[in-house]
């Protein structure tokens, strides 16, 4: 093959990954969405600078993430059945709603000086409760938007979302912070949830009916058919060691910005900054890429192998410029991972239990940050920052050597088309 009909087939493979977008109804969602993406991250920024600056603890951004996250871990099989067996697009605009107004709430306790630290636990709580509701819901409404055979394309263009919200939101939140203040980013992600919520009343899906409408046997039913799914298997795995040994690093960085490199809001957000630039790149380039090759296997062992060295370069890391790319390569797999995983388990799950699998996916993956959030808070504590996340590099590159050796048949797993039995869908 020549170096013109190789450019060739790289082109039209990544132009393959945007034809989603032809599709009228998830134009016009994945739209809502990144807008309020973007308001949401710019939250999430300015609330850790809010935390760092009422405590000044490690440990107390690790609770504010454990009490977010811990729902996902306790409620997520009852979450996805709810989102199997009633309405999607209903559930999305309750769990958007309430997530507005607790936004909002939070602005006005900040602006008026009211706010305290327990405001932020209680609220994280209740947020986690409505992401557990929302996250398979979303994931799975858009598969009923785009149909099974561009689920993976429609998943990885709802994340490139994600990752352009995630670079430019803490760069805006870091830029507000000094100039107008924390409460900002709050009113601005509260009035974010306005365009999600007309989105969703303008587009129509075709959502499958549930097997089960009274609810028995779900859980169990999705369990069996995982447990006979060795590569299911495997994904949540790589998704859990990444969740636990390399997402939590982000959630210190704080610190980092603090303690190991003595700057300000502004360096905290540069390295968030950095983090959202090479998830963006990941997605934009890498994830499209991907997709083309059949050896998944591959793709997540190489990409949590190579979160875990550069991890370890920035627990090496006294130097801003260093470390932030030291975050940005590490950032570069985690989409990889986490984004092959939502998309391949739709792809090999059978259509009326997808949101179910995907919510175990998310109690094993994201449902564990509480656990690695208490865990690398507490340790940055005890002995220092740079030594905990030097400990969760090991442990991530450690872990994703173990699965290359001994999960037999993983590097030579190749995807193909799964075919299901067909159910009975409806329309909304």
């Amino acid at each position: 093959m020549t170096d013109s009909s190789k450019l060739s087939s790289v082109l039209q493979t990544y132009t393959r990954s945007f034809a989603p977008l032809k599709n009228r109804n998830l134009r016009i969602y994945l739209g809502g969405q990144a807008i309020s993406l973007l308001g949401t991250w710019m939250q999430a920024t300015a609330q850790s600078w809010v935390v760092w600056e009422l405590t000044h603890a490690e440990s107390s951004l690790g609770i504010v993430v454990m009490l977010n996250t811990l729902p996902l871990f306790l409620l997520a099989p009852w979450a996805g059945s709810i989102a199997d067996r009633f309405n999607r697009r209903a559930i999305l605009l309750i769990t958007q709603s309430i997530a507005m107004i607790l936004a909002f709430t939070l602005a006005f306790l900040i602006q008026t000086g009211l706010v305290q630290i327990w405001h932020i636990y209680l609220f994280s709580l209740i947020l986690g409760i409505v992401n557990t509701l929302d996250f398979p819901a979303q994931q799975t409404f858009i598969g009923d938007l785009s149909g099974m055979g561009q689920v993976r394309q429609a998943i990885t263009l709802n994340i490139m979302g994600l990752q352009v919200a995630r670079m430019l939101g803490p760069a805006i939140a870091g830029v507000a912070l000094k100039l107008v203040g924390s409460a900002a980013a709050f009113w601005i992600n509260g009035a974010s949830f306005f365009v999600v919520l007309i989105s969703l009343l303008l587009v129509r899906s075709h959502q499958a009916e549930s097997k089960h409408p009274n609810g028995r046997g779900q859980f169990r039913e999705t369990l069996q058919f995982i447990r006979s799914q060795p590569r299911m298997i495997d994904l949540m795995i790589f998704a859990t060691l990444v969740t636990f040994f390399g997402l939590a690093v982000f959630n210190i960085l704080p610190s980092v910005a603090d303690h190991v490199l003595n700057g300000d809001s502004q360096t905290f957000g540069l390295l968030l900054g950095s983090s959202g630039a090479g998830a963006l790149i990941s997605t934009l380039i890498l994830l499209p890429l991907s997709q083309a090759s059949k050896r998944v296997g591959q793709i997540v062992i190489g990409a949590a192998a190579w979160m875990g060295m550069f991890f370890l370069l920035l627990s090496q890391s006294t130097w801003l410029p260093l470390s932030m790319v030291a975050i940005f390569c590490a950032s570069l797999g985690a989409p990889l991972v986490m984004t092959t995983g939502l998309g391949v388990l739709q792809m090999l799950a059978p259509t009326d239990m997808r949101a179910r699998i995907i919510s175990l996916f998310t109690m094993l993956t994201f449902g564990m940050q509480p656990l690695a959030s208490l865990a690398i808070g507490y340790s940055a504590e005890l002995i220092n920052t740079r030594a905990a996340i030097l400990i969760n590099a090991v442990c991530l590159l450690t872990g994703a050597l173990l699965m290359l050796f001994f999960r037999h048949g993983l590097r030579q797993w190749e995807l193909h088309p799964v075919v299901h039995s067909p159910v009975m869908s409806k329309a909304d």
